[in-house]
């Protein structure tokens, strides 16, 4: 009874090789195939075309940018007290402004820079450590900058540099 079970045949071994390389060809042709549909604008008509010398050619459909420019605000450093230790903020930013109106907000510049310059010291430094505190103080800044401007000449505030010490 203990030789029927001590020498069984053994079973032919398969490579498992083929599948894994198998794999590895359907992954690369899928991959290439992919990024030809996408960057040739097949799959939604919104690639780019290639010129003669390479370079993308921008498509029919590209609206020109709106008549804008910017107004850089020069930096402001500002000291902070609280929780026994004195800390400092360097700001410094851009407006973007309409073409037209470019001239009427450099005109009103040192104004502007009053209004951030009080409006950053009147703030408590626990503001600025909430998670949402750069988004929310740049629309604050935003606004009070459009009242001083007129409406319609400041379409937005850019933070070029906000750092505290």
């Amino acid at each position: 009874m203990a030789d029927a079970v001590a020498d069984a045949p053994d079973a032919p071994v398969k490579s498992k090789k083929l599948p894994l390389i198998l794999g590895l060809v359907l992954a690369i042709a899928g991959a290439g195939g992919g990024f030809y549909v996408s960057s040739s604008g097949l799959l939604f008509g919104h690639g780019e075309s290639i010129d003669a010398d390479g370079h993308g050619a921008p498509d029919a459909h590209t609206e020109p940018l709106p008549d804008i420019a910017f107004v850089a605000i020069e930096p402001i450093t500002i000291s902070l007290t609280g929780n026994k230790h004195v800390r400092h903020l360097r700001f410094r930013s851009q407006l973007e402004v309409n073409g037209a109106h470019q001239e009427d907000v450099e005109l009103i510049l040192p104004r502007i820079v009053d209004v951030l310059n009080s409006y950053l010291r009147a703030l408590d430094v626990t503001e600025f450590e909430e998670p949402q505190a750069l988004s929310k103080l740049r629309g604050q800044m935003l606004r009070r900058v459009q009242v001083v401007a007129g409406q319609g000449r400041v379409r937005d505030l850019l933070v070029m540099e906000f750092v505290l010490n």
